[in-house]
């Protein structure tokens, strides 16, 4: 993100007065915040009320998902901060503590300019081999939840390094990162409509999904669906077209593969395959929460806390599902506990930011799964097409929605955690 947690020139360049200090921290904070998948509404609302601990009631604040503007009173100059490239839910963990610190006073603007200028370098905790491990972990842990039957976990353990290594070389490489999707999903796709030709593995279409599922833009699309409803009409319209040009890439990925093998109607069945019993996906998000620690670089320390998260969200949108028999019900609970869950473990832990621990839980909502899903279904015919496509747009607005009545029916704990938290709420209590 432009000269923030690079080390290069801009971060090595001193503020030359206070106004300049804090308008480049908070440019700094903002980059951070939107890098690692904040909504741009929730990084203007927090750069605000720092910039009013810091004495500056007055500062506006623009956010869009590649850039920041900062000025400290009208008229005043402006400083502006790219973004590029994402974090890792380790660093904005690390982002966010310092947001908190600022805002508590445990921390100067001078400390936390020092740590953001070294916070993109810092290493992956488990390096390759955490990461590799992670992206099997993952796609076995989806195919537990999305598609659990034996030949499809053995399918994604098998095809999820293909993915890590596209995941390495489009960090590196521009061209590959714009294709990565297309590669991804063809590369996938060939193998198992093979796989499924050759009768190793029962509907294909779930199959191919668990070891790409990382890389698949639901989190995007549901970001900016949730920042139209909040009023951030550019940003929102952005992602959600960047999301939506991501997936069709994905879809025409698999489209392809279909082309070039020649694959019968019958494979493109969307029918989820269920072999396995109630414990499959349970197990499943226990792998998922293991593989985002070792992807996303966390402490074993908060493992625990995304998983409590994990199983809330998985065990909300089954209620839903069980309640109504219809996925969006199940996407709308499960985005709703989620954020619940979220927040009432920031409060619990107050240097825990819910972002940190809501984040992951998108994949396991999978609204990018679902829509590939019904995406790919565009070629069986008008009907089928357009019902595929209603079905997709229902999930996804529902997961929106639920994360905005979420947010709305835990901002009171979500402020109290902020200012106090439950210990040190217990500790004022044992006082009193």
């Amino acid at each position: 993100m432009g000269g923030v947690m690079t080390g290069g020139g801009t971060a090595g360049a001193a503020p030359q007065t206070l106004q300049e200090r804090d308008r480049r921290l908070l440019a700094w904070l903002g980059a951070g915040l939107l890098a690692g998948g904040i909504p741009t509404h929730e990084v203007e609302q927090d750069l605000r009320t720092l910039a009013t601990t810091l004495g500056h009631p007055r500062a506006q604040v623009a956010c869009l998902p590649r850039g920041v503007w900062v000025t400290l009173s009208a008229g005043q100059p402006a400083t502006f901060e790219g973004v590029e490239g994402g974090l890792r839910l380790e660093q904005l963990a690390d982002g966010t503590a310092l947001l908190a610190g600022l805002r508590a006073g445990r921390l100067t603007p001078e400390e936390a300019l020092a740590s953001l200028a070294t916070l993109r370098a810092q290493p992956h905790r488990y390096k390759v081999p955490g990461l590799l491990a992670g992206g099997v972990l993952s796609g076995v842990g989806i195919a537990l939840v999305l598609a659990p039957a034996w030949p499809s976990v053995a399918f994604a353990a098998l095809l999820a390094p293909v993915t890590v290594v596209l995941m390495i070389l489009s960090g590196r490489h521009r061209t590959i990162s714009t294709l990565t999707p297309l590669l991804a999903a063809f590369s996938t796709a060939l193998v198992a409509f093979s796989a499924a030709s050759a009768g190793l593995v029962t509907a294909p279409l779930w199959t191919l999904v668990a070891p790409i599922a990382v890389l698949l833009p639901g989190a995007t699309i549901v970001t900016g669906l949730v920042e139209l409803a909040a009023g951030s009409m550019v940003a929102g319209t952005s992602r959600l077209g960047h999301g939506t040009v991501q997936l069709l890439l994905f879809a025409l990925g698999v489209g392809a593969a279909t082309a070039l093998l020649d694959v019968p109607g019958e494979l493109l069945d969307p029918t989820r395959p269920v072999e396995l019993g109630w414990w499959a996906p349970l197990l499943g998000v226990a792998v998922v929460t293991l593989a985002i620690s070792l992807m996303e670089s966390l402490r074993l320390a908060l493992v625990p806390w995304v998983m409590v998260t994990a199983v809330a969200t998985y065990l909300g949108q089954l209620l839903g599902q069980t309640l109504s028999d219809a996925r969006w019900a199940g996407a709308f609970l499960g985005a709703v506990v989620a954020i619940l869950a979220a927040t009432v473990v920031e409060f619990v832990r107050p240097q825990l930011p819910r972002s940190v621990v809501f984040l992951p839980s998108f994949w396991l909502l999978v609204p990018g799964s679902f829509g590939l899903i019904s995406v790919t279904q565009l070629d069986a015919g008008p009907a089928v097409a357009f019902s595929a496509v209603v079905a997709v747009t229902l999930v996804i607005a529902a997961i929106a929605l639920g994360i905005v009545v979420g947010a709305s029916l835990a901002f009171p704990l979500r402020r109290a955690a902020r200012r106090v938290g439950l210990l040190h709420l217990l500790r004022r209590l044992r006082r009193g």
